[in-house]
């Protein structure tokens, strides 16, 4: 955050005293609610990240969030912009309409993988396919986590959830999908990463990311969608700090972080 934004302090907040610098502060773009996320999971993490990046790019009133179905259900609780409540999967449809309507607007659309990767899969793939100029922040934690740790299309094999105790099958189930991979084939993608928030290292490129993808959309180049590995304690079974060396163990070997595609990189290689 910039130093101009970091030592702005709210309305009714107290100057520092003398000799000191304020250097850290909740982002604009959250609202000064306390989170009720479970201990050790990662959607306030991410939250943070956007948020700082919303207020790094000054585009804080012109943003409009997407909230489904889930976890993520409460992110008009938490940021300090426009909300719009979506069903289950249909996210990006809702998405598209505000986008299509309100060009000049920043459409922000927060998605678990039980959402976008199952109910939500048909939406997500034509929405990338059409090219649609909005940005989405995909969260996979490999389980449903509100509904009940039921098996999530991206749970690895032999994950024990409540719908498979004894692991996920790939002869009954299949096996994870891959999102970012799948989007990468559709000619309308613009940017797609897949990065994890187990720690800061990661949190810090989760947060160059959206930056990325939010700036894309400004530069109105099309698609884009930031995958974010979280951990899902509760569900799983788990302390937050085995969840997030799970994340390292276990998730990484699966889902191979990285820029999957770069419309900018991939003009400049060309030497376009």
């Amino acid at each position: 955050m910039s130093k101009a934004v970091v030592t702005e302090l709210r309305k009714g907040v107290p100057p520092p005293e003398e000799g000191f610098e304020v250097v850290y502060m909740r982002p604009q773009a959250l609202s000064d609610t306390q989170m009720t996320y479970c201990p050790g999971c990662l959607h306030g993490n991410v939250h943070h990240a956007l948020a700082e990046a919303i207020d790094e790019l000054g585009i804080q009133n012109r943003c409009i969030g997407m909230a489904p179905v889930g976890c993520s259900v409460f992110n008009y609780d938490f940021f300090d912009f426009d909300f719009i409540q979506c069903p289950h999967g249909r996210a990006p449809a809702v998405a598209t309409g505000v986008k299509r309507s309100e060009p000049a607007s920043i459409v922000i659309s927060y998605q678990g993988d039980g959402d976008l990767a199952s109910i939500g899969t048909a939406e997500i793939i034509h929405a990338a396919n059409r090219g649609e100029n909005i940005t989405v922040v995909f969260i996979n934690n490999a389980i449903y986590g509100m509904t009940g740790g039921q098996m999530a299309p991206t749970s690895l094999e032999g994950m024990v959830t409540s719908t498979s105790p004894r692991g996920r099958d790939k002869r009954i189930a299949g096996k994870p999908i891959h999102v970012c991979e799948m989007l990468s084939t559709l000619g309308g993608v613009a940017y797609l990463t897949r990065q994890s928030a187990h720690n800061v290292k990661g949190l810090l490129k989760v947060k160059a990311a959206l930056k990325k993808a939010l700036t894309y959309q400004m530069e109105g180049l099309g698609f884009s969608l930031v995958e974010v590995l979280c951990a899902c304690p509760i569900n799983t079974r788990q302390s937050p700090r085995q969840a997030a060396q799970w994340i390292e163990d276990s998730m990484l070997s699966v889902f191979t972080l990285g820029d999957y595609r770069d419309v900018k990189k991939e003009a400049a290689d060309k030497g376009e």
